[in-house]
């Protein structure tokens, strides 16, 4: 088995000592890919809100379980913080990785106050790949909206995300979305309505993979509907170092752990 740089950096980083795994490998569809790992705070005083945490990875890579020390971050915020596995490309194409995360969010929904969270109070994070993936779930109503569960996202927190990069000019999103027969339904920034939650796009300033005018765009789009939303750039940073400054070893980067705190402390209130 191949072992990536993400998996030994997740291994090696310390962990924060406020949080803990409270399950692993839970199933929440039928297929290998359709799994989840929780994690929870150690001390919280009744049930605590909820963060649906949404990795990366070009939607044809990732692994929930290389991603610990983002949910164990979270978790010590005093969130509980769940991590699910989708499938991929070339297993399946778009939207399979969207009906996923709809069904992982139906499953907390419906469970998740067994590990201590609160269904009421939720919050759809993501990085890169995931940050789309959860833009869409909140913002295009074919998918929570259709399942009667948009009312429990409270708010939205993107890192890194693609959210306005139509037209397909590059490997992956010609990949990805490059036959779709409605290229336009595939940009987060097209499903804006007043009805939004409030969101927090963060971006790297020197992030190359995904531009910073994906969040520039869709923060504008959220501004012109009257939602609220805030808009962070980190100089300095990639398209990585947002996500990896989760971790304890890389919080000297840029306060993201820090914003991402008050973001959620503000819409997660009971």
């Amino acid at each position: 088995m191949a072992i990536s740089l993400l998996s030994v950096f997740n291994a090696l980083s310390p962990k924060d000592q406020g949080s803990r795994q409270v399950a692993r490998d839970l199933p929440y569809g039928p297929g290998v890919r359709h799994r989840l790992d929780i994690y929870a705070p150690r001390q919280a005083d009744g049930p605590a809100p909820v963060v649906f945490f949404v990795y990366g990875g070009s939607w044809m890579d990732g692994d929930r379980r290389n991603y610990g020390f983002a949910g164990r971050a979270l978790a010590a915020l005093g969130y509980v913080t769940v991590i699910a596995d989708y499938r991929l490309v070339p297993e399946i194409e778009y939207p399979g990785f969207l009906a996923d995360g709809v069904a992982a969010f139906a499953w907390v929904a419906e469970h998740v106050g067994r590990y201590g969270g609160d269904a009421r109070r939720m919050a759809l994070m993501g990085h890169s790949a995931g940050a789309y993936n959860a833009a869409m779930l909140a913002l295009d109503p074919a998918y929570l909206g259709r399942a009667a569960l948009l009312d429990r996202v409270r708010c939205v927190v993107g890192l890194s995300g693609p959210y306005d990069f139509y037209p397909f000019d590059g490997p992956i999103s010609l990949r990805t979305f490059g036959a779709v027969r409605d290229p336009m339904a595939t940009q987060p920034i097209h499903h804006v309505t007043p009805a939004a939650p409030p969101m927090l796009l963060g971006h790297g300033g020197k992030d190359r993979l995904v531009y910073p005018r994906n969040s520039v765009a869709l923060a504008q789009r959220l501004r012109r509907a009257g939602v609220a939303v805030e808009e962070v750039h980190y100089a300095g940073l990639g398209h990585a170092e947002p996500l990896l400054a989760l971790s304890r070893p890389a919080r000297g980067m840029a306060p993201v752990v820090e914003d991402v705190a008050s973001f959620l402390r503000r819409h997660l209130a009971a």
